[in-house]
């Protein structure tokens, strides 16, 4: 009798550590689900809001963010990009910044964001951190809009002073030379 209710014993206990596994398995696999799901809710929030530009989702098991936004002017111009990352998580965690950072300059973008419920120390909203933008998601169109407007004013900055050398130059001629000065005369 000792021996088998040994025996059930052990067999409660080997079901038990397959219950709590299987209940962390379940777990990871819901948060994954959450995750993912906040990933295409911001993929859809940016897209309905910046029609023009060209928004794509990062591939699943590739480097990089989750999404990855490339903002284009009214007049078809691109302007630059803005790599987007998406934390489902509670707590917050230092090492995201330096791993965005990474897939930034990879990316090739201008700007990095991480949208997260959980956000550093000294962060109500939004904020930037290391050159990495942090926002929570209740924010995070707020934020995509200023930072959008940024990189078009710089882009439009940089072509207006495109070949302002060269202009400078044709009008030095143009006020020296005997064509200005036979009008003047």
């Amino acid at each position: 009798l000792r021996l088998k209710v040994s025996e059930k014993e052990q067999t409660i206990a080997s079901m038990q550590k397959k219950i709590e596994e299987l209940q962390r398995r379940a777990e990871q696999g819901s948060q994954q689900l959450q995750g993912e799901v906040q990933e295409l809710e911001l993929e859809r929030l940016l897209k309905a809001q910046f029609a023009t530009d060209t928004i794509d989702p990062v591939p699943k098991g590739e480097h990089g963010g989750d999404v990855l936004h490339r903002v284009v002017s009214r007049l078809g111009q691109q302007c630059g990009t803005i790599l987007w990352e998406s934390k489902r998580t509670k707590n917050w965690s230092d090492g995201w910044l330096a791993k965005l950072r990474d897939d930034q300059r990879t990316a090739k973008a201008e700007i990095a964001v991480i949208v997260s419920q959980a956000l550093p120390e000294g962060i109500d909203s939004f904020g930037l951190v290391d050159g990495v933008w942090v926002t929570h998601p209740g924010t995070a169109i707020p934020v995509a809009v200023a930072l959008r407007y940024s990189l078009t004013e710089t882009a439009m900055a940089r072509k207006a002073s495109e070949g302002q050398q060269t202009k400078m130059e044709m009008v030095y001629e143009y006020l020296t030379g005997s064509r200005f000065r036979h009008r003047v005369q």
